[in-house]
């Protein structure tokens, strides 16, 4: 078999002249966002480009498909800075984010330790993300990006300081999405279609499936004795419409009662099993339940969408 060269493309203006011109458009492509969102295991939607903050303009506003979370992205295709990070923390302010990224060419080594200073002294509802960016060629191939991650939250230390302060109840909660983590990443079929979300202390698990309009829902209710799994419509009356008026044709593909609930804003529709919430050996049982629903649920709902 014959064999070519990695050689990476070390000035990334031969392909991006212009961060503003050239680069921001290319990232806010839906197929180079997702490239970005497989990287950091975070689903990103595009809101806008060139967002304003007050007399400053924001490279990319964007949200978090499954939770809404605000997300501002700002690039720099040359080495990291003084007056980017100010303005990183400028629009984070401005745009309320949650989570914010820098992209960079390189992460000089005074910036790296700044991040990391940022992610541990905030809560658990921010994170900064530092990332730089290459382009690689085999042989005569197009230029391919590749991001790779320099700083990130440390989202176990939070955890970890998040299961300090929890209660009895919060802290099972919190073992029992981190116990279903461990489980869907070994099911392949799953793991193949879906992103796994950082393990929380509550009752919901939230599953992103390619689009604004809804998402997966899991659910552990203690009290209730139940697991549940459905579809969750955050404020979209139209399309959960055009879902019940086909509910018959949807029921069919799902085995069992199906419940179908609607709020001023919200709507859902969603399985239920029976769940022994305190008895861990019962819990691998509902999450195949879980992954297979899940996968079945993304399959009937992508026709509608």
């Amino acid at each position: 078999m014959k064999l070519d060269k990695l050689k990476q493309i070390k000035d990334l203006r031969e392909i991006w002249p212009n961060e503003a011109k050239d680069f921001t458009p290319w990232l806010a492509k839906e197929d180079n966002l997702a490239l970005l969102s497989e990287t950091i295991g975070i689903d990103i939607v595009l809101e806008e480009r060139e967002s304003p903050v007050g007399s400053f303009s924001l490279d990319i506003f964007a949200k978090e498909e499954s939770t809404d979370r605000t997300i501002i992205i700002e690039n720099q295709l040359e080495d990291t800075n003084h007056d980017h990070l100010g303005k990183l923390i400028t629009y984070a302010s401005g745009k309320d984010a949650s989570i914010i990224i820098w992209i960079v060419k390189k992460a000089r080594d005074e910036h790296r330790p700044a991040i990391e200073w940022l992610n541990a002294h905030t809560d658990n509802e921010i994170g900064f993300y530092l990332l730089e960016i290459e382009l690689w060629k085999i042989g005569d191939s197009n230029p391919a990006p590749k991001f790779n991650i320099v700083e990130r939250p440390n989202d176990w230390g939070k955890t970890v300081k998040q299961t300090a302060e929890l209660t009895s109840i919060g802290s099972q909660q919190l073992k029992y999405w981190q116990a279903f983590n461990e489980y869907a990443c070994k099911y392949q079929k799953f793991a193949d279609i879906f992103n796994l979300r950082t393990a929380q202390a509550q009752n919901w698990y939230d599953i992103a499936i390619g689009t604004s309009v809804c998402h997966i829902c899991l659910e552990a209710k203690r009290q209730k004795r139940e697991a549940t799994i459905g579809i969750y419509i955050s404020d979209n009356k139209d399309f959960y419409r055009t879902l019940t008026s086909d509910k018959d044709a949807i029921e069919a593909k799902l085995e069992g009662y199906v419940v179908w609930k609607e709020a001023n804003k919200a709507a859902r529709f969603y399985l239920t099993k029976p769940l022994d919430f305190d008895n861990e050996d019962s819990w691998q049982d509902v999450f195949k339940w879980y992954c297979e629903n899940a996968i079945l649920l993304k399959s009937i709902i992508k026709k509608y969408l």
